[in-house]
């Protein structure tokens, strides 16, 4: 059974951001087949307490839970809409709570959406880097949709969306089964604990 957590940064309801999340999420699991899990995170949904999180330095309640699905997956999209010419707040803010280790060697899938194709060099400029600093491990071929091309006949995004979550799903498949510390394998010495220390 493959993990796939899906971030979605949009903040309308519905948003082209999270319909971007949706198809990158179904291609994906096409490529990985049937043992696929597919979960789907929107930050609008979580606003508050990430910032409470961003306040007390711990995540709690269902935003926790999020977090969790995420560190605990075996791959990753994350998808934001593109504001002056870098992702959005919801989505850095959720990164910025995270354990800088969390990610690492996570495969992740990068998305962004805007009003025109200029907009998509913020995938390079902005998302790469703070996927590079997390050091996880990005596929190549990221999907970047403008206004333009929902609905266009063509475009040329169904074949980027293919390609891209052909991709995400070698990595995930690629990538050795996380090892899980075992609390009682190396066990403190009994007369240690009795001494306070």
């Amino acid at each position: 059974m493959s993990a796939l957590a899906v971030i979605s940064a949009g903040l309308g309801q519905p948003s082209s951001t999270r319909l971007l999340a949706d198809r990158l999420a179904a291609a994906v699991a096409r490529a990985l087949g049937p043992d696929a899990a597919v979960e789907t995170i929107d930050l609008r949904d979580h606003a508050h307490a990430m910032v409470d999180a961003t306040l007390t330095g711990f995540p709690s309640g269902p935003f926790r839970a999020a977090v969790e699905t995420v560190t605990n997956a075996d791959g990753l999209i994350a998808v934001t809409p593109v504001f002056n010419a870098s992702y959005n707040g919801l989505f850095k803010t959720f990164f910025d709570v995270l354990d800088r280790d969390s990610l690492e060697g996570m495969p992740v899938l990068l998305g962004a959406t805007g009003g025109t194709a200029r907009h998509s060099l913020a995938i390079d400029f902005a998302l790469r880097p703070l996927f590079a600093y997390l050091r996880t491990t990005v596929a190549p071929t990221a999907v970047y949709a403008a206004s333009e091309d929902w609905g266009s006949g063509e475009s040329a995004l169904p074949d980027r969306i293919a390609r891209a979550g052909a991709e995400l799903a070698a990595l995930m498949e690629a990538r050795p089964a996380a090892a899980k510390d075992d609390p009682y394998e190396d066990p403190v010495p009994f007369e240690q604990l009795l001494a306070g220390r």
